[in-house]
């Protein structure tokens, strides 16, 4: 039996236009979702596709069990967390030699099958190494890891990441002439926050502005709005929606003082709130019960 973890993530700015190959910067966060892996005489199918896809492209099949701390659909990576802890369990329990490279880019196979072809390689990859990752087209570097306080706020509505990047192709095509200044004004923000990491006021400014743009691109939605205005009444320095938005998740930056604020003023928002920080280490291997 073999047991790894793989830690959720947030965009924190850029997404949407990192789909048009301007930059993005994501950072793994500390829910994580933990996926035992047994080998096993009797074959069970297993719920998820993402899981059975894990299987068919290691070639083995095998028993599972998923334990995760992350909402399933809300735009906090959770099918690439699930999808990376299995595939590196699959690769200890079977002892089939991967390297953590050859397993990513499957991780990146089996979400753009199971999506049908739409899956960034950016959630697998920060699930994989961790940390705070900028992401421009094809290229991924590691940032240095900041200290940032986040209250993640779960809007507790469903959303759909194809129809939402789907909106947005949409107005680009049929308004090119409003889309792509927005989407050059999100790259033009990305760019400037690589400056003020260690400036939390500067960096929560250009948060909200992030989250701006994003509305005015079409991916918003009432209940991200309220809770992202209930978020910074309460005191914190920004707020945006995180992912594809239309539903989902937003996550506010706040001060150490200011963080149980927020999530109270979150969560009376009919939302759930999760504070965490930043997770350094990616995937990896956990003790087996």
């Amino acid at each position: 039996m073999a047991t790894w973890s793989a830690p959720g993530k947030v965009f924190l700015f850029g997404e949407h236009a990192v789909v048009y190959g301007k930059p993005g910067i994501a950072m793994a966060i500390k829910p994580r979702v933990m996926v035992t892996v047994r080998k096993a005489k009797r074959l069970k199918k297993p719920n998820s596709s993402y899981i059975a896809e894990c299987f068919r492209q290691m070639g083995v099949s095998g028993s599972v069990y998923v334990r995760s701390q992350l909402p399933s659909s809300s735009g906090l990576g959770s099918s690439a967390a699930v999808t990376v802890a299995t595939l590196f369990a699959i690769n200890d329990e079977f002892g089939l030699g991967k390297t953590q490279d050859e397993l990513s880019a499957i991780a990146h196979t089996v979400e753009k099958n199971v999506q049908k072809g739409r899956a960034s390689a950016t959630d697998t990859y920060v699930s994989t190494v961790g940390g705070m990752v900028l992401i421009t087209g094809t290229t991924k570097r590691k940032l240095p890891p900041p200290q940032l306080q986040l209250v993640i706020g779960n809007s507790l509505t469903h959303h759909n990441t194809s129809d939402m990047v789907n909106r947005v192709a949409e107005l680009k095509r049929s308004r090119p002439e409003i889309a792509e200044p927005i989407i050059d004004a999100i790259a033009a923000v990305t760019k400037c926050s690589m400056h003020h990491f260690k400036n939390p006021r500067e960096l929560g400014n250009l948060m909200n502005m992030n989250h701006a743009l994003l509305e005015a691109l079409g991916v918003g939605h009432p209940q991200l709005s309220r809770l992202v205005l209930a978020a910074r009444a309460a005191g914190a320095l920004g707020a945006k929606l995180t992912g594809a938005g239309g539903g989902g998740c937003m996550f506010a930056l706040c001060s150490k003082n200011a963080k149980t604020r927020v999530a109270g003023a979150i969560e009376a928002c009919d939302a759930r709130a999760i504070i965490t920080g930043i997770d350094t280490q990616g995937v990896r291997k956990e003790k087996d019960d």
